[in-house]
């Protein structure tokens, strides 16, 4: 006992710094590691993107208990979702509010009945264009401008859906990597309450086909940028 007492008199600083800390990543901001190229060219494998888990709900931290509605997910946030049908914790793109009428004619989106507007844009080879070319476009609908990739040479087979009303209180969720992304078209619609929170830039990236070695030029980077300065 004396021992037990002479460690915490020792390290109660410690102690506190680290609950505070557990406490701070589940319920205010967190990171998360991205393994996957399902939201490229916006997020890239080896990313760390910044979580703002107070963008929509406040939560009992180290629960998904939310005590109180802060604001609502809106058309175009990178959202990262604890999905029960996944079963793992994944990030997508916002795309169909509840209500909304969504469908996709091979990979061309219609919200709403109306068609997105699709720009194409030069942008340098990424690590997923390797394994198949990627086609890059900006994609243009109520209001969203971002980027999404195609793979012309590996199309998605679920590249055509709909179309899908999203019922109350779900959400219809895309990756920007469109013929690459398992998304609302294998997993279905997203409930309010598996939307942990909204992501906006990046924290830091370590480069995974290159011995982990930083990439600083996404250190601390928007992932939403204007499409000029790309």
């Amino acid at each position: 006992m004396r021992m037990l007492a002479k460690l915490w008199r020792d390290n109660k600083s410690l102690v506190a710094f680290l609950f505070l800390m557990v406490l701070f990543r589940s319920a205010i901001a967190d990171w998360n590691i991205v393994p996957s190229g399902s939201m490229l060219p916006t997020i890239r494998e080896g990313d760390r993107i910044l979580v703002d888990k107070m963008a929509y709900d406040l939560r009992v931290p180290l629960t998904h208990i939310a005590i109180a509605h802060l604001h609502d997910p809106q058309r175009g946030d990178i959202v990262t979702i604890d999905s029960s049908a996944a079963h793992e914790l994944i990030v997508k793109r916002l795309i169909g509010l509840p209500g909304d009428s969504v469908a996709m004619r091979d990979n061309v989106l219609y919200v709403n009945g109306v068609r997105a507007d699709y720009q194409p844009l030069k942008m340098a080879p990424l690590p997923g264009d390797a394994a198949s070319k990627g086609d890059y476009l900006a994609e243009r609908f109520d209001g969203v401008v971002h980027v999404v990739r195609l793979s012309p040479e590996a199309p998605s087979p679920r590249n055509s859906f709909g179309p899908v009303i999203v019922p109350p209180d779900e959400y219809l969720m895309l990756g920007d990597n469109r013929d690459d992304s398992a998304d609302s078209r294998y997993f279905g619609f997203f409930p309010r309450k598996e939307l942990m929170g909204r992501t906006r830039r990046v924290a830091f990236s370590l480069d995974p086909d290159h011995f982990y070695e930083p990439r600083f030029n996404r250190f601390g980077a928007k992932l939403d940028i204007p499409l000029a300065v790309r």
